[in-house]
């Protein structure tokens, strides 16, 4: 009887670990953030936005913007959000414009251009270092 208790016990505790590993690795870091008037995304949702395969959610034009190329932010994002590295990033989006399929979202050098760019740009959506947040914005997805 003993030796089930410490069982369920040892099974809860590596259950619980996993989950707070599996909840501090799956955000990376990196908040989604949006413009007031965006609802929140699911994962799939973000990666189809991030490609180019989808350019409206719930009516509303999207704008996604990316931190500079080679960035940690970016990096993170890419990783955690695409399963993507730079590399396989910059590859798919030159495919895409040489097919005509569009252009890869736009840079911007800094969180704090992300945030100023999200508040001023209706459909707008970026993502920042999480010690960026602040109160008021519009966090879509962590």
């Amino acid at each position: 009887m003993i030796g089930r208790g410490i069982r369920a016990i040892s099974i809860a505790i590596v259950a619980a670990l996993a989950c707070l590993a599996g909840g501090a690795h799956a955000a990376g870091g990196v908040v989604v953030i949006g413009h007031a008037g965006l609802g929140r995304l699911d994962a799939a949702t973000l990666q189809k936005i991030y490609t180019g395969r989808v350019i409206e959610v719930d009516g509303v034009a999207v704008t996604a913007v990316n931190a500079s190329s080679g960035s940690d932010v970016r990096n993170r994002f890419l990783r955690t959000f695409l399963d993507q590295d730079e590399d396989r990033y910059t590859a798919y989006w030159t495919v895409r414009r040489y097919i005509g399929k569009g252009a890869s979202p736009r840079e911007l050098p800094n969180g704090a251009d992300v945030i100023h760019f999200v508040k001023t740009t209706p459909g707008a959506i970026g993502y920042i270092d999480e010690t960026e947040l602040q109160p008021g914005l519009n966090v879509l997805l962590k």
